[in-house]
């Protein structure tokens, strides 16, 4: 099987001659075990000495009944020389934060890269006990840049955006798969569309049934399970907390729970409306976003026969936001006036603001929403985007200069504006 090259596994590599803790963290199956495996196969072809251990594994499992225990496993293996200590899984061991800190702290010649989806404990306690100790590094579902170098044979690699302004209709394509199907590994290398749907239904129940179970103790996952269902039908809007915990069954204070878990477990993301001190006009209710597309469709029932990509192409445009905003360290919101005027995204790093409206067509001409019109009155920021399948154009209003691109120019245009 073809493995799927990932844009952090340099990034990874770069950072084993640190000392801190490599942590590699993302959603159940976007590849962790598979990126560590590689890296561990590369070192051993270096002549290094590796240890791999799975908390997954019951056989593992009797390595991290202490400290003692784990250091007497790997010097057994490694001896007391430099080496690389692998765990798989690392959310399985309670208190690992505490756990890892403690053989940290004995500053002794091992290297340890350590994985784990994300659960509360790994994401809460390893933040507090390891501060100082760690480096995360976050392995999203396949980007869409990756899913297209892998269809391409990387025969593209460094020219991808000459190959969507040349091959527009692959491009089309390649989007509508994409946004189809999602990110998650197995199931973009599955070709057999009754086996996508197999994987996807297995990562969807393996999660409700080991995350949110397990981990998070929730007895009736049959709700919160219906609360996934409901929010994939709302991608893009507004939610409404007291319409959405009637129609879920559950009181609104265990709808902020459930939701705090969807966003710690790597299944949604929210924002906030964007506001400043002069503007009261703002509702103060987050919009939902998934955080794979394949998974949103699957929940929705949707999965591979998406009827409607409008609020889809908007949460295809958010994940690549998202991306960007870990690199250029932005903030991402919304905009609603009273009368209900609303610009998709604001992007926001310190003054600097820039407004992004998502069409899901190919605009034939220059057009802007009421809404971005609005806003560029109101704040007039120096540059405005809209995102839309395969056109170019260019105008001026009131000083800010309105680009209209095709979504595959967004990470030039982000990286020239912040």
């Amino acid at each position: 099987m073809n493995l799927i090259k990932r844009n952090v596994l340099e990034k990874i590599k770069n950072h084993l001659n640190k000392p801190e803790i490599t942590i590699i963290t993302g959603p159940r199956q976007s590849g962790k075990t598979t990126l560590m495996k590689i890296i561990e196969k590369e070192l051993i072809s270096k002549g290094e000495k590796t240890l791999f251990l799975n908390l997954d594994i019951e056989e593992d499992m009797k390595y991290f009944k202490s400290q003692a225990d784990l250091l007497k496993k790997i010097e057994l293996e490694i001896g007391n020389s430099k080496g690389y200590v692998f765990i798989d899984e690392i959310q399985r061991k309670e208190n690992a934060g505490s756990f890892l800190k403690g053989i940290y702290d004995m500053n002794l010649s091992y290297k340890f890269i350590v994985s784990g989806s994300g659960s509360i404990e790994l994401k809460e306690k390893i933040h507090e006990s390891l501060a100082g100790r760690k480096r995360i590094f976050e392995l999203p579902t396949v980007t869409f840049e990756e899913f297209v170098n892998y269809k391409t044979n990387y025969k593209y690699e460094n020219k991808l955006n000459n190959f969507f302004d040349l091959e527009k209709n692959k491009t089309l394509s390649f989007i509508e798969e994409y946004m189809n199907f999602g990110g998650y590994p197995r199931v973009i290398l599955e070709t057999s569309l009754k086996e996508k749907n197999e994987i996807i239904k297995e990562i969807f129940q393996s999660y409700i049934e080991k995350d949110i179970t397990s981990f998070l103790r929730i007895a009736k996952t049959s709700e919160f399970n219906l609360l996934v269902r409901i929010l994939s039908h709302l991608t893009g809007k507004i939610l409404n907390f007291s319409d959405l915990s009637s129609e879920a069954g559950i009181s609104t204070k265990t709808l902020k729970e459930y939701l705090w878990y969807l966003q710690k477990t790597y299944i949604i993301d929210t924002i906030r409306p964007f506001f400043t001190n002069k503007s009261k006009e703002l509702t103060k209710s987050p919009i939902c976003y998934f955080k794979d597309l394949g998974l949103k469709n699957y929940a929705s029932g949707e999965f591979g026969n998406v009827r409607d990509y409008s609020f889809l192409f908007q949460n295809f445009v958010y994940l690549e936001l998202y991306n960007l905003s870990k690199q250029y360290d932005f903030s991402i919101h919304y905009w609603r006036t009273k009368d209900k005027a609303e610009v998709d995204f604001i992007l926001r790093k310190g003054l600097n603001l820039l407004p992004v409206e998502v069409e899901y067509k190919k605009l034939k001409k220059f057009e802007i929403t009421r809404a971005m019109r609005s806003f560029i009155q109101k704040y007039q920021p120096q540059e405005a985007i809209v995102i839309n399948l395969t056109s170019k154009h260019e105008n001026v209003l009131h000083k800010t200069k309105i680009k209209i691109i095709p979504f595959y120019e967004i990470k030039q245009i982000i990286s020239n504006y912040f």
